[in-house]
């Protein structure tokens, strides 16, 4: 594997090795049949003996459970397979596909979330209600499951039951596997091309400017955050006219404690880094296992940006001082949660 190449969030300059990014970008994807309505409807029975399906094709189960319920769970299921056989949903221009998200990837990350982790949701009011926002996070733990969990809150938590469309490095779409999964979960580039265009779109946008620098540090740095970059976020930010919502997430980085890094073999595997733990690679298969930590994810108040002139997402002044205020609310969120942390584990 060829050496991971991050591109900057800030860097607007095209990918090198051939074609632009709007030619590598997957198009919608429609299935064989014609589709007039939203995934499920066209299976949905009116009379009352049949299921019936939410917008997704869930069957919903009857007031009471019972056979009849059951009924309904199994047609459901049964119904979102044909549609995966035929080809009969849809994917937006990013490979998004919301059906597959919502009703197996949520599925199976949810009791990781809900009894592995046990993750504590705090303010995630202070995300909008509709239009774009940019939630910016501390980005640990070795492995990047932050994300995945941050998603998960998002998703299972927010009153409009909004989904989060995190920005990812190059790496992740160069690994066999994990690359189409992350585009099915919504996952795309970071780069302020595809950032701006989801923004304005109207979707929430998850990005965690330290990347590599902050999920790959040692144990002994856990939770001082790493620096920002270049404020590249805040000016996407500035663009679109959204909110950024500062995050903390207190938990991630005791899952997997860094004691030490293999230079040497990172750079024969193409990694920006290769973890040694007090469990891996000593145990094997059994050192990836991450240890059960209690996390909490907080988001902050929002710090609007639709008040500034077009011109400002030029000032690098500007993007400086709205950078740090996000990295330091950040920060001091962190801190704040760690002193009212009983226990790693608890």
């Amino acid at each position: 594997m060829a050496d991971a190449k991050v591109i900057p969030f800030d860097d607007d300059r095209s990918r090198p090795g051939g074609l632009p990014r709007a030619a590598r970008r997957r198009p919608p994807v429609r299935g064989t049949g014609s589709v007039s309505a939203l995934p499920g409807q066209a299976d949905a029975s009116p009379g009352p003996g049949g299921p019936q399906e939410g917008p997704q094709g869930d069957a919903r189960p009857a007031a009471g459970g019972g056979r009849g319920a059951w009924d309904r769970r199994i047609a459901g299921g049964l119904a979102f397979l044909r549609r995966r056989v035929t080809g009969e949903y849809d994917v937006d221009e990013f490979g998004y596909d919301e059906e597959l998200t919502d009703q197996v990837l949520m599925s199976l990350l949810r009791p990781v979330y809900e009894k592995y982790f046990r993750v504590e949701v705090k303010g995630v009011e202070n995300i909008p209600s509709e239009g774009g926002a940019l939630i910016v996070s501390n980005h640990s733990g070795t492995l990047p499951l932050d994300g995945l969990m941050l998603q998960v809150a998002v998703h299972d938590h927010h009153p409009a039951g909004r989904h989060l469309r995190l920005l990812a490095a190059d790496l992740v779409f160069m690994l066999p596997v994990v690359n189409e999964l992350a585009r099915k979960a919504g996952h795309t580039l970071a780069c302020t091309e595809d950032a701006e265009r989801l923004l304005r779109k109207g979707e929430v946008v998850g990005v965690m400017p330290e990347g590599f620098k902050g999920v790959g540090k040692p144990f002994g740095e856990r939770y001082k955050l790493q620096r920002f970059g270049r404020g590249g976020f805040v000016s996407t930010a500035l663009k679109a006219g959204v909110p950024i919502v500062p995050c903390s997430i207190v938990g991630a980085e005791e899952i997997y404690p860094m004691i030490g890094n293999s230079k040497t073999l990172a750079r024969l595997l193409g990694f920006p880094y290769f973890p040694i733990t007090p469990t891996f690679p000593w145990l094997g298969p059994l050192g990836a296992v991450p240890l059960p930590t209690k996390w909490t994810i907080q988001f902050g108040e929002p710090i609007p940006t639709d008040g500034y002139p077009l011109e400002a997402a030029e000032d690098p002044m500007l993007m400086f001082n709205l950078t740090d205020q996000v990295r330091e609310q950040i920060q001091h969120t962190l801190y704040k949660l760690l002193v009212q942390r009983r226990s790693v584990f608890f």
